[in-house]
């Protein structure tokens, strides 16, 4: 198949997180892809159904993949997902040695979304600044106005 645009990969993000809030789920989700572009793995979020409270569809992705793979291999993968990384699913993302991020919008975008819903308490918090503070070069692309917008619209009417 070869590697795709990312608008691809996210948009099959939000295919996934609409299915997380159909599922019962806050509308979230990631896939994993590797450096030839096959999609290895997909998540959406499980923290309500599954009471798991680190049930984030990243951080659940990375460990799923941290299980399959090697961190050399994961290294040379990218973590697609429809929201920016919060600090958990960050340092999940960069434990489970996964090399690159690309997301649909920006953590103060959610915010905007969310409001003070319990639910999400949402961090003010960027992953570029939590990934800088560690010892690895992980490469975040973000936010991807083009699909922006498609990953907020999953939200719409969630959080009232």
């Amino acid at each position: 198949m070869g590697y795709q645009k990312h608008e691809y990969y996210l948009r099959r993000c939000i295919e996934i997180s609409q299915n997380a809030r159909n599922n019962g789920n806050t509308p979230f989700g990631a896939i994993l892809v590797d450096e030839c572009g096959k999609i290895l793995l997909e998540q959406e979020n499980i923290e309500i159904t599954g009471k798991i409270c680190t049930g984030h569809a990243e951080t659940t992705l990375a460990e799923r993949a941290s299980h399959l793979y090697s961190k050399e291999f994961l290294w040379k993968c990218t973590l697609y997902t429809t929201a920016e990384p919060c600090a958990m699913c960050t340092g999940s993302i960069y434990w489970a040695n996964i090399g690159r991020v690309v997301f649909a919008m920006t953590e103060r975008r959610l915010l905007e979304l969310t409001g003070n819903n319990e639910q999400n308490p949402t961090f003010d918090l960027p992953c570029r600044k939590i990934f800088a503070a560690g010892q690895k070069k992980i490469e975040v692309i973000g936010p991807i106005t083009e699909v922006e917008e498609e990953a907020a619209m999953v939200h719409k009417g969630y959080w009232d």
